[in-house]
Order: C-alpha cells, then structure tokens, then sequence
C-alpha cells in the first residue's frame, strides 16, 4: 500500500505532531516581530519605551513609644492604717480635688437717684361773675355805678371825666374785631358763661387754665392799644369797682369784666 492510499484511507497525525508545528510557527513569527522592532529603532522610526523613574523610599525606625506616667494612689489621711501595713510615702500626696469656685456676681448697684421734679398746678380758669356780682358794674353810655364783683368790689363812684367815656371806647373797639369776638366768644363757651361776664383784669391780667399768657387771645393787646392812644386825662382817670364790655346786643351775648376797688385806666398798660 503507498502514501496515498494511505492519505485517502483517512489516517491523521498525532497530536504532538500538530501541537510541535504550531509553537515553531509561534516562535518563527515572534523572532521576525522582534527583529523587525530591534531593526526599525535602530534607524530611529520607533523610539524604546521609557522606563518610569524609580521610587525612593526611605525607611525610618518610629521613635520608641514612653511608657505611661505613674499616678501614685491617694493617700486617705483620715482612714487608719492596717498594723502590718508598710509606713506611707510622705514623699507625694495626692490631695482630693477642690471644688469649683461659685461663679461671680457682678455687684449689686444701688438704685439711681430719681429727682422728683413737683409739677406745677395748672392756672385756674377765669371767673365767671353772677348777675348780682355785676350788677353795680359800670357799663357803656351810663356814669358811676354802685357794685361789687369779685377782686373789684367797691361803691362805684368813679364818673367820667369830661368826654372820657373809656367803657365805650374800649366796647367798640372790641366788637369790631372779629378775632376779639371769636376768643371771647370761645372762652364763654368753655366756661359755659351762658352771657354771664368773665373777669380778664382784677389789678392783674388773669390767666385762662394752661393758655399761654394773661388775658384771652388778643382781648389785652386789644384793650391795651386802645388804652395807649387815649388822651392822657381819660388814661388818668381814677376808677371804682367794675367795667362790664358787651359785645352783642342780644341777651345771651358774650361778655367780660375789668376792674379792681381803686384803680385807673393807665394800670392796664403795665407789664407784668
């Protein structure tokens, strides 16, 4: 029988055979990759790998750890010792600890003095005078009168002088200014006069409660000008007792009274 035959009857070859070719052919191509590497780096057209840089490391010994310290045990000063017991280290004692000191206090302040200012009490209102108070009150147009009415009480025998006839001087004057009326008008509303007179001036200009100043809004500016531009002989006048000022005709209309026991017509200019 030949080789042929022997091919075509299907015999196969061992397996070392097969497995010897394969690592020739391995090795055959690794050898050429090699070669060809080595070859090409030569010439330059493929540079080595680097290498990476080496790592120093520096071994160090730990320095060595010290051993705890040594708390002697505390010494109980008032519990007895055994008898057989050692004598005690009086070398070292261990007192007990303290106890924490109290927390501060700020000191105490004493109170601040307080000034207890008095408060002042509030003017009286004006006085509102009865029909009888006014009833001797000298009035516009008529002469001395007999009367008597608050701080102006007297027999009322002052007359005019000559062509001084003040009180209607003084009443037109007031009646023809308006702001004059609407205070006067005002403060007997307040005082609830109901056309009873109120007294502006007994010797001094009378205060209102807490308004500002003497004397009503604009009622002494008012009777003092008309004072001031009078002839000197009427300023001079010597007067008794009170002057009743209306300033309506009507029977409800609002009035006021000036005057004192003796008294002229010039003292209505003084300044306080």
């Amino acid at each position: 029988m030949g080789v042929s035959d022997f091919s075509r009857s299907g015999a196969r070859r061992p397996r070392w055979s097969r497995l010897a070719v394969r690592s020739g052919v391995f090795l055959i191509v690794a050898g050429v990759e090699v070669a060809l590497f080595l070859t090409l780096s030569r010439m330059g057209l493929i540079e080595p790998p680097l290498a990476p840089p080496p790592v120093v490391v520096t071994l160090v010994n730990p320095p060595p750890v010290p051993p705890p310290p040594r708390v002697p045990e505390p010494v109980l000063e008032d519990s007895p010792a055994p008898a057989d017991a050692a004598p005690p280290d009086t070398a070292l004692r261990v007192a007990p600890p303290s106890p924490p000191p109290p927390p501060l206090r700020p000191p105490r302040l004493p109170p601040p003095e307080v000034e207890t200012v008095p408060i002042a009490p509030s003017p009286p209102a004006l006085p509102v005078l009865t029909s009888s108070q006014t009833a001797g009150a000298r009035t516009a147009g008529r002469g001395a009168g007999g009367g008597a009415g608050g701080a102006g009480s007297g027999s009322g025998a002052g007359g005019s002088r000559g062509g001084c006839d003040m009180v209607s001087r003084l009443q037109d004057a007031l009646r023809g200014d308006a702001d004059v009326r609407a205070a006067i008008d005002a403060a007997s509303r307040q005082l609830n006069a109901s056309g009873r007179a109120i007294q502006v001036w007994d010797g001094d200009w009378l205060q209102n409660g807490d308004e500002a100043g003497k004397g009503l809004a604009g009622v002494r500016q008012a009777i003092a000008m008309e004072v001031a531009f009078a002839p000197a002989d009427c300023r001079t006048e010597a007067m008794r007792g009170l002057v009743l000022l209306t300033l309506g005709d009507g029977a409800g209309a609002s009035r006021i009274a000036l005057g004192a026991p003796a008294w002229r017509w010039s003292d209505l200019l003084e300044i306080d």
